[in-house]
């Protein structure tokens, strides 16, 4: 029970009201208090503080602070104890303030819980009359207060207990609605709050989709015009207002826009550009390298070109960045679309000359070449070009391209055998075009052969067979490195296609036949000594460095070469035969002859 002091027989004046208040003394019992228009002579207009309370009762917003208020004041109402005051948590009533070591399982706290906030009595320790009156408003229970008394209340009494219950249930209704007013008006400053900032996002997803719009229509409007990659590299120009350029996989300048274009452009060291590939590669999105945002254009790991944005000064925002990424998206498909033209125009005009070399019809020949944009109606020169240790691949397809570009020939080109065979209407002048070629390899141990003029497609295969016949004799020659035409070969053309081989072989086992065959036997190199030896113009010293032997080795070789041969060196017609032999045995036979 709460310790309620005992109540003494007093006489209050009207203007004790707010002293009370302030301390909440305790006031005398009603029956002897000075009613209101006593004989005193002076009205009391206040004389329970009730104004006074509902004013702070109502400005307050802590429930906790409303019950204790009006649990004081009960005391200078009559006989009354504030036994206990409670506010509705969740769905129970909850003492407050919290009473320390009763915790809420006491027997007031009990009685309080069985009767749910529904008015009624409880029975407290020592008091003679004591109830539960709960707190509400338009049925809502809010809280309780549990009070008591050493006597039954009058009905005056209880009259000022139930105004200060009342005034209690509108100010904790009241708090309750501050609290929902200020929990609103939280939630519609959070909702605002987020309005704006959708509201604004959605202005920048707008601007944004505006903006793609505009370089997806920039970029459809190149594809669709055929622009090609000077229209990309001029729409991104206009939409970044930076300069854009195309450079393909070795750094050479393809298109530009814009201000600023160097002259001449300046090249980059093969180091630095595949290093500059590599870490542009390794990113999915553009990388900021020296000035520039570098984007590349690649497919299946391959790099097809680079598109970049010169920015020495770091302006390029998000939005370059999105053009430019749009940009190479479609430089990919315009490089990616060139790539397989040159592929199907590479393989028709390889089909065509294989075709050409084997032997087919004019009318034919004439209708694919012009397919092709090549005229066969002029005539040709076949040429075929062997380097040793540079497979016929791509790479030295693409040097022989070089090559003949920088001589402003343009022939069709294929592979056989190892070797590359150009169809052309230009005859190379010298050794133009093993100089060319030579630049182009970074080595000059190659040989170019080259047929005589070919009239019409009728007669290619035999200037295909012709052409071999230049490079054989160039590849078996002192100097094996250069360009032969089949003009110059002279005696070697009675030779050329059409001989037949077992009279040339014939030819070769009556003047080589005791040499060839004691080679045989004996694993000398009688055959090749005689044949290095007419090559050399009969020179000693010239043969002797060309065999890497000493002159008096020679001398043996060329003295037992006439005792198994039994021919004499010195007669002219006898070295023409055996010099004939030694070519036929080398060139058209390949080194060797049949038993």
């Amino acid at each position: 029970m709460a310790d309620c002091p005992k109540r003494q027989v007093s006489r209050r004046r009207p203007d004790q009201a707010a002293a009370r208040y302030q301390g909440y003394a305790p006031r005398a019992h009603h029956h002897q208090m000075r009613r209101p228009g006593s004989a005193a002579g002076r009205p009391a207009r206040d004389p329970f503080g009730l104004l006074a309370l509902s004013r702070t009762l109502f400005g307050t917003e802590d429930e906790s602070e409303i019950i204790r208020l009006s649990m004081s004041h009960l005391g200078g109402l009559g006989p009354y104890c504030a036994e206990g005051g409670y506010l509705m948590v969740g769905k129970d009533l909850t003492r407050t303030p919290p009473q320390a070591g009763h915790g809420s399982g006491g027997p007031l706290d009990l009685q309080v819980r069985e009767l749910a906030g529904a008015d009624g009595p409880v029975t407290v320790s020592g008091r003679l009359w004591s109830r539960l009156f709960g707190l509400r408003l338009f049925g809502n229970l809010l809280g309780a207060l549990v009070v008591s008394s050493s006597s039954v209340p009058t009905e005056e009494e209880q009259s000022l207990l139930m105004t200060v219950i009342g005034f209690t249930s509108v100010a904790l209704s009241l708090a309750s609605a501050q609290h929902r007013r200020h929990a609103y008006s939280r939630e519609l400053d959070l909702l605002r709050s987020e309005h704006d900032t959708a509201h604004r996002e959605l202005s920048d997803l707008r601007s944004e989709l505006k903006h793609q719009r505009r370089v997806d229509g920039a970029l459809d409007a190149v594809a669709a015009s055929g622009g090609g990659e000077d229209g990309i590299t001029r729409a991104l120009h206009e939409l970044t207002g930076l300069p854009a350029l195309v450079e393909d996989r070795f750094g050479n300048l393809r298109s530009w826009a814009g201000p600023g274009r160097p002259d001449p452009y300046p090249a980059r060291a093969p180091t630095r550009q595949g290093d500059m590939l590599r870490q542009v590669a390794l990113s999915e999105e553009p990388v900021r390298i020296k000035g520039r945002v570098v984007a590349v254009a690649r497919r299946r790991g391959e790099v097809l070109g680079v598109l970049a944005l010169v920015d020495p000064d770091g302006r390029a925002e998000e939005r370059d960045l999105f053009a430019l990424e749009h940009a190479v998206q479609s430089l990919t498909l315009e490089l990616m679309h060139l790539r397989s033209l040159a592929e199907v125009e590479l393989r028709l005009r390889r089909q065509l000359v294989d075709d050409l070399l084997e032997g087919t019809d004019e009318a034919s020949a004439y209708a694919r070449s012009e397919a092709v944009g090549h005229d066969l109606h002029r005539p040709h020169y076949v040429i075929v070009v062997h380097w040793p240790g540079r497979p016929a691949d791509d790479f030295l397809a693409r040097a022989v391209e070089r090559a003949v570009a920088t001589l402003g020939m343009r022939p069709l080109v294929t592979r056989r055998g190892g070797r590359m065979v150009l169809l052309t209407e230009e005859r190379p002048q010298g050794t133009a075009l093993h100089d060319a070629l030579a630049r182009e390899l970074g080595t000059p141990g190659g040989a170019v052969g080259v047929s005589a003029r070919c009239a019409n497609p009728l007669c290619i295969p035999r200037c295909y067979e012709e052409a071999q016949r230049a490079l054989e004799v160039r590849r078996q020659s002192r100097q094996q490195h250069g360009t032969t035409f089949y003009d110059d070969l002279g005696l070697f053309r009675l030779l050329g296609p059409g001989q037949d081989r077992t009279e040339l072989e014939g030819f070769v086992r009556e003047w080589l036949g005791p040499l060839l065959d004691y080679d045989g036997e004996h694993g000398t190199d009688m055959v090749q000594t005689l044949t290095r030896y007419f090559d050399c113009g009969g020179n000693y010293d010239e043969t002797a460095g060309a065999l890497a032997v000493h002159r008096s080795t020679l001398r043996y070789r060329l003295q037992r070469i006439r005792e198994i041969s039994d021919r004499d060196l010195a007669d002219v017609d006898t070295r023409l035969n055996l010099q004939v032999a030694t070519r036929v045995w080398r060139i058209l036979l390949g080194g060797r002859s049949s038993p």
